[in-house]
Order: structure tokens, then sequence, then C-alpha cells
């Protein structure tokens, strides 16, 4: 796991890796991304829309939890210093219900250089809730920051 601290592309390595604190899922979240987006499906709603549709209460969004997972990246003690995301690739593996705790292991899968003063990474990310359960997981594509030449 890297100490704290900002990275540029050609100061991470593949292997490289670093968690996120803890975002807990608030059913005021639920409901704020559900006006936000207008995502207003039964399993989002109430706990009786969600066991209509198989689960156990009401379930977050899964661009919730992405959007998140985001917020715990860009605020985690060790950031790569990146200006533009490029994309996800994302699997929703279990679903994430109100009162739930996300956070992410994020490691460095590959690099390309892209110029002299920038590279692409990507970024696996692996979402777990609070009993460990993989929620989510996938890749992130950015474009970050090479270090100045000398």
């Amino acid at each position: 796991m890297l100490k704290p601290g900002l990275f540029t592309y050609d100061q991470l390595q593949v292997g490289d890796a670093w968690l996120t604190d803890w975002a807990n899922v608030s059913t005021q979240a639920i409901d704020a991304f559900a006006t936000l987006t207008t995502d207003r499906f039964a399993i989002h709603l109430s706990d009786e829309g969600a066991r209509a549709h198989g689960f156990d209460r009401r379930v977050a969004h899964g661009l919730l939890i992405l959007s998140l997972v985001e917020g715990l990246k860009s605020s985690a003690q060790v950031q790569a210093n990146t200006f533009a995301s490029l994309g996800w690739d994302l699997s929703f593996r279990a679903p994430v219900y109100g009162g739930d705790s996300i956070c992410a292991t994020i490691t460095v899968a590959a690099k390309r250089a892209a110029g002299v003063d920038k590279g692409m990474l990507t970024l696996d990310l692996c979402v777990k809730n609070q009993d460990g359960q993989i929620v989510q997981n996938g890749r992130t594509r950015l474009m970050a920051q090479r270090a100045p030449a000398r």
C-alpha cells in the first residue's frame, strides 16, 4: 500500500495500491439521488418496492455508489495527479442498502504514456461494504500529469 501523498504518472507503478476512507450510504442520499436523476425505480424508493423485486430492503442506485467512490477516490490520502476521466467499466456485484458503508481499494493496473506531459492510468476498483462483500468492481481510465522534465 502506498503512503499518503500526491503521485504523478511517472511515480506510480503497476501494482501500486491504496485504500479510501469509508462512506455511509444513507437513505437520504438515495432519496436525493433519485430526485436529482429522476431515477425513481421502485427498488430505490421503499422497502416494499425493493421486496417486490427480490431485495431485502431498499437498494442504493449503482451510479450513486460509483459517484461516492469517485468522491472517496478524490479525497483519499493517496492521490494520483489526474485531470480527466476517460471512462469506467464497472460491474454491480451485490446490492448496497440504505445504512450500509462502502470503501474502495484502488490498484494501478496499467500505464500508457501520452506525450511528455501526460499519461493514461488504468485503475482497478474494488468496492466493499462493511461486511467485506464486494459490491462493485471494475476499472477506470484517467489522464495523469507526468513529472516535469529535468
